[in-house]
């Protein structure tokens, strides 16, 4: 199978892809890599539908990848995950009008295209927490107390594009990150940006029904196949705070293995004339924590209707290495 990954500049170093990347081509496969933040590209012969399988894209949010993606969907290609599911994430403003409708528990969203329109957002709703629609990392995330310090922030804001406001969910101070991978889910424990702590260490810890029902919900809401959630536990229940496609998959076992063999099957592999990729082994149990599953199997989540049906993308390729 020969498949093209989309790599920003940002992520040009880190494990992930890279990692995939090398477990894919041990199993025999080809891989070529467009980096798109650092290529001159020539669109009217970037894609070639004969090129490759699939295209799999891992960048910024508001990088150039997601531009080529839609692109080689638009030409017929596989794209891991679907180019349209991606769009529905990246964009945070989308992505909270889509999952409150679609029945997710959301904190109550307000976006603005300018800073200072966000003074009107009533006092009762504060704290606030504010944040680039297209950010990502937990870049520029502040905590707002009071209408009094927004005032003190506008400035800051000034050149992060389109805001989105969110209601504070008081919670412990960490963050539950559940991997969805392969049909199956994986969640972490981690400190919350907004309340650094350089004792609390990611850990993987339990999933509990209700989260997991949440998790496989957000990937039928956004259809989405690999994918992150980070879950506040608040007063009222769990809050889905963000979507993430495509994240590190930090804390999964064997995660370079699991991921390349979710793309490899979302891409339609198996013909008998590549290589097999090899089954990965179970999970080890953690020492410190042995009572953790090594896996959680993906719920249905028949509380959510369904979305929209979308054209299935035909099992071709595009692409031009660089």
């Amino acid at each position: 199978m020969r498949l093209c990954f989309l790599v920003e500049e940002h992520y040009r170093h880190d494990g992930m892809p890279n990692e995939v990347i090398r477990q894919l081509t041990s199993w025999g496969h080809q891989v070529d890599v467009v980096r798109p933040g650092g290529s001159l590209l020539r669109m009217t012969g970037l894609i070639d539908a004969s090129a490759h399988d699939a295209w799999v894209l891992k960048t910024v949010s508001g990088g150039p990848g997601l531009t080529l993606l839609e692109a080689a969907a638009a030409a017929g290609t596989t794209t891991v995950n679907d180019a349209r599911s991606i769009r529905g994430v990246r964009d945070k403003a989308l992505a909270a009008a889509i999952g409150r409708v679609r029945g997710l528990p959301l904190p109550a969203t307000y976006a603005v295209a300018h800073p200072a329109l966000l003074r009107e957002i009533p006092a009762a709703e504060y704290p606030l927490v504010v944040k680039p629609a297209d950010g990502s990392s937990g870049r520029a995330v502040h905590l707002v107390s009071s209408p009094g310090r927004l005032e003190s922030l506008l400035p800051l804001l000034a050149g992060e594009g389109m805001l989105i406001a969110q209601p504070y969910v008081p919670n412990s101070g960490t963050d539950v990150k559940v991997y969805a991978v392969g049909g199956e889910l994986f969640a972490t424990e981690r400190c919350s940006p907004l309340h650094p702590d350089p004792s609390v260490r990611e850990r993987r810890v339990p999933l509990s029904s209700e989260v997991a029902a949440i998790a496989a919900q957000v990937g039928a809401v956004y259809g989405l196949d690999l994918y992150g959630v980070d879950v506040l536990l608040g007063p009222d229940g769990p809050v889905v705070v963000d979507v993430n496609d495509f994240p590190s998959f930090r804390q999964v076992p064997d995660a370079a293995a699991r991921v390349a063999r979710a793309v490899l099957e979302l891409a339609g592999a198996g013909g008998p004339a590549r290589p097999a990729a090899p089954s990965i082994p179970a999970a080890t149990p953690i020492p410190s924590a042995p009572s953790i599953p090594a896996a959680t199997p993906i719920p249905s989540a028949p509380s959510i209707p369904a979305a929209p049906s979308i054209p299935a993308q035909a099992a071709a390729g595009a692409g031009e290495a660089v």
